[in-house]
């Protein structure tokens, strides 16, 4: 059976960057952010006498939400940048025991943490960056941890591991001491840019770079600190939509932007940063100065590297597109915490920040003609809404569900073909039902986004007209999405890796108390 998801991965995202189809107006210039971020860390590499740790925070692979609120802004352009520092740079990547144990999950793949880190490590070596190993935080002798660990060894992996230090970071005497960074793993380093990266927030990032410049201390290296997050934009307003959408984004993490007193202290000057950041500089601060002397920062704005504020050519354009970001996470939100996954104040949070933007869910074309259709309630539906603003709409039956109606209904309309007309073979589909339903012993035998698309392909082969609509696919990257119930997992990857920013009403598609 074709490979529908490297297709869609290789070849679609070819054609559709080819033909430069769904391009709205840029409001973000790559070109300059990757030229200014890559001075900048060569300037701060410099400032410390050679070698810096960059804590790397937010995704340096596959940022699409940055990609969403900054048109312009290519999703992988910050490992691109990294790329220009191959020969002087080596990656660290920090996992938390905790997380190991809790088998704590990232949302947008729906894989853990652990197995995160080696998608991490094998996406970083395919550009030819040199992973250092893994260091396991907050280590205190977990069984899974330690699982974890002969994993990672076997597969010829090195592993650090890092204790929890009591009362950190606010207990400098314990930090420095041979119980405190003195009985951590030290991991040697030979780049002079060393990148310490994480699957998600709350590894320990941080920790491991303090670690590092107390212990090359020791051994009489000198090295430095800096901090890479996207967001906030430090040099924007506070309730700028863009830094509203961050806050949306980061609702279920209590994140709030706030203006950085120290910076305005120091230096006049406002400056947003976020509150875990604030929090813990005065603590951060006395570190520094027992590592280094003195201080090298005077605020936690200080210490980053981020030049993202300096690449917005049209504030307009991206005031829009994040108002349109604040839309989606809220029903990324409410979907969230139908599923458990978030507690239900956050849902409160996105909704007064949808407010101060200004925004509404009708702002989405896609989710009244979702909720206008005359079979929602009764079946699935969803909606895409075209590059020529065309609103085209599918619901689930016994053949198919809603996802694959709706991406057949959508190529046939771009592809200006007669609804009459049938793309898919008997011939093809009721072997795949047969499969199912007698073999696979599945409650429904109708086919998902994936199959049907597999079906496409493979009908392609004899029919023109197939063929015809498969090229059309790549169009649909950047289209808005919105279907009546949540997807099931497969599925919604499916529809994301078309380029489709998808969004779901918080319903279950059945009554059924497994929907997996």
């Amino acid at each position: 059976m074709p490979d529908v998801t490297m297709f869609l991965s290789q070849h679609a995202m070819a054609v559709a960057v080819e033909s430069g189809l769904h391009m709205s107006k840029d409001g973000f210039d790559n070109g300059k952010y990757v030229k200014l971020q890559s001075e900048k860390i060569r300037e701060r590499i410099s400032d410390f006498g050679g070698k810096l740790y960059l804590e790397f925070g937010g995704k340096l692979f596959d940022d699409y939400h940055a990609s969403r609120v900054l048109p312009g802004f290519r999703p992988d352009s910050k490992i691109e940048m990294l790329v220009g520092f191959r020969e002087d740079a080596e990656i660290v990547i920090a996992i938390s025991a905790l997380d190991i144990e809790g088998g704590k999950t990232r949302a947008d793949l729906g894989i853990t943490y652990d197995l995160e880190v080696l998608r991490l490590a094998d996406a970083f070596r395919e550009k030819g960056l040199f992973v250092n190993g893994v260091v396991v935080t907050q280590y205190s002798g977990q069984p899974s941890a330690d699982a974890y660990c002969r994993k990672l060894e076997r597969l010829g992996i090195r592993v650090y591991k890092h204790k929890r230090i009591e009362g950190y970071p606010s207990n400098v005497d314990g930090i420095f001491s041979d119980a405190g960074f003195g009985s951590n793993d030290y991991v040697e380093t030979k780049g002079n840019l060393v990148v310490v990266t994480a699957p998600g927030p709350g590894c320990g990032k941080m920790s491991v770079c303090l670690s590092q410049l107390y212990q090359d201390g020791v051994r009489g290296i000198k090295s430095g600190y800096a901090k890479f997050e996207t967001f906030p934009l430090w040099n924007y307003p506070l309730k700028h939509l863009v830094n509203l959408a961050y806050e949306a984004a980061t609702a279920d993490l209590d994140d709030v932007n706030m203006i950085d007193p120290f910076h305005l202290e120091a230096y006049g000057e406002t400056a947003v940063n976020y509150n875990r950041d604030v929090e813990i500089f005065p603590a951060l601060n006395t570190i520094f100065k027992r590592i280094f002397g003195e201080s090298p920062y005077k605020s936690p704005t200080d210490m980053g590297v981020n030049m993202a504020g300096h690449c917005i050519v049209d504030d307009d354009v991206v005031a829009q597109a994040s108002r349109m970001e604040i839309v989606r996470r809220y029903f990324e939100t409410l979907c969230n915490a139908k599923r458990g996954l978030v507690p239900e104040c956050s849902v409160g949070k996105v909704e007064l920040l949808m407010s101060q933007a200004g925004a509404s869910v009708s702002d989405r074309k896609v989710v009244d003609a979702v909720r206008g259709h005359r079979s929602y309630g009764s079946l699935s539906v969803v909606a895409i809404e075209l590059p020529d603003g065309r609103i085209v709409t599918g619901k689930s039956s016994d053949l198919m569900s809603a996802s694959s109606a709706v991406l057949l209904n959508a190529v046939k309309a771009m592809a200006r073909m007669d609804d009459a007309i049938h793309l898919l073979s008997p011939s093809v589909i009721e072997p795949v039902q047969n499969l199912k339903s007698k073999y696979l012993l599945e409650v429904s035998p109708h086919l998902r986004a994936d199959e049907t698309l597999v079906a496409l392909s493979v009908c392609a082969t004899t029919n023109p007209y197939a063929s015809h609509v498969l090229g059309q696919l790549p169009k649909l990257r950047g289209c808005e999405a919105h279907s009546s119930s949540m997807l099931n997992p497969s599925e919604g990857h499916i529809v994301r890796k078309l380029g489709l920013n998808l969004t779901c009403e918080p319903e279950y598609p059945t009554d059924r108390f497994y929907n997996g």
